[in-house]
């Protein structure tokens, strides 16, 4: 696509990654300062007309709504509304699949932080996106072009 990528694991504090590092899950206090800052950068590349590309484990709701709107979404727990010009148009793409072939992908990663053994505590933590959230599931079960042919022509179509 020639857009931007931001690997939203790259900006984790260093207090975060060492917390993943010692097999200790990161609650909504550890995360909500850093999904703010990654508002930040999508907020940026919005206002120099760029299109961006976040990988980024917005496991709640209430995670997509930072990414969204920033702080404003924690307080009022809502989006903006339209026409407030503050919110952020982002499709989320929810890679869905089994745990298991989660878990295989995970453990074939060299030198990340986050080990594979906290992969079940981040889907007891997933809340999967529903309407009215801007969103489509891929299946990770589908061979990689297949996934990415199907997140280009959901981008595509508006």
């Amino acid at each position: 696509l020639g857009w931007k990528f931001y690997d939203a694991d790259d900006y984790h504090s260093p207090e975060n990654k060492k917390k993943m590092a010692e097999g200790i899950p990161l609650n909504d206090e550890d995360r909500i300062p850093w999904l703010c800052a990654l508002h930040d950068i999508l907020r940026r590349e919005d206002s120099s007309g760029q299109n961006a590309i976040l990988a980024c484990s917005a496991l709640k709701k209430m995670y997509r709504r930072v990414l969204i709107s920033g702080a404003s979404a924690i307080e009022s727990n809502q989006p903006e509304q339209p026409g407030e010009n503050t919110a952020l148009k982002i499709l989320f793409v929810h890679l869905d699949g089994p745990i298991n072939v989660i878990a295989g992908r995970l453990k074939k990663r060299k030198r990340h932080f986050m080990p594979a053994e906290l992969l079940k505590s981040q889907f007891d933590t997933l809340e999967p996106p529903s309407a009215p959230e801007n969103f489509i599931t891929v299946s990770l079960e589908k061979s990689l072009p297949e996934i990415v042919l199907e997140i280009e022509s959901a981008i595509f179509q508006g």
